[in-house]
């Protein structure tokens, strides 16, 4: 595999239970904003949501990325109705050692809690597996973010680790961040996993 296969093609869309992760573009800017103003979401603290006023921005800076090949953005979409519920993306895309991370990741309010991030993670590490052939796909989360730490382990997602005094929070305060991550070796029992979780089987 050379190093530019090892990016998603340009018009990847990717579909399971009524949830449609397509390419994020500027087309997207109104329904991320009302996303972020929904009971001021971009003032958490734990996690990196834009001012509605700066999600243009936001959605550029990741199209730049794009472009080096960086991050590839999504936005994700309730396909039976097109309203937009959120974004996520494939970011820190290393083609020498075929390992990428998934984050960048967001949800409208109704859509935290429910079926939606497992089916997203779903369609996100099955291609990232069985399509570009990853060999590691890493998650991060703020060590003060229970909500997403919970989430992350019941993907079934191995904790590495703690990189201390890791980056800034939005607030300028320091942050601690937890790392997990997925070999490509553990993705047939985590498929299987996934699945039993989106069918209720436990």
């Amino acid at each position: 595999m050379t190093q530019h296969s090892f990016f998603p093609k340009q018009d990847l869309i990717l579909t399971k239970n009524n949830v449609r992760l397509e390419p994020l573009t500027l087309q997207h800017i109104s329904g991320l904003q009302k996303i972020t103003d929904e009971e001021d979401l971009w003032k958490l603290r734990v996690t990196v949501i834009p001012h509605p006023s700066k999600v243009k921005d936001y959605i550029t800076e990741a199209l730049e990325a794009k472009s080096r090949k960086e991050r590839y953005p999504f936005a994700v979409i309730e396909d039976t109705t097109g309203k937009i519920i959120g974004t996520t993306s494939f970011f820190e895309i290393t083609p020498d050692v075929r390992r990428l991370e998934i984050g960048y990741t967001w949800y409208a309010k109704n859509m935290q809690r429910t079926h939606v991030n497992t089916n997203c993670k779903s369609l996100l590490l099955e291609y990232a597996f069985e399509q570009l052939r990853t060999n590691i796909v890493v998650l991060r989360t703020d060590i003060f973010n229970f909500k997403s730490q919970k989430a992350i382990e019941r993907l079934g997602a191995k904790k590495d680790g703690v990189l201390r005094g890791h980056i800034l929070r939005q607030d300028g305060t320091i942050r601690d961040t937890i790392v997990y991550t997925i070999a490509a070796s553990e993705w047939p029992n985590i498929k299987i996993h996934l699945s039993a979780l989106l069918n209720g089987l436990y």
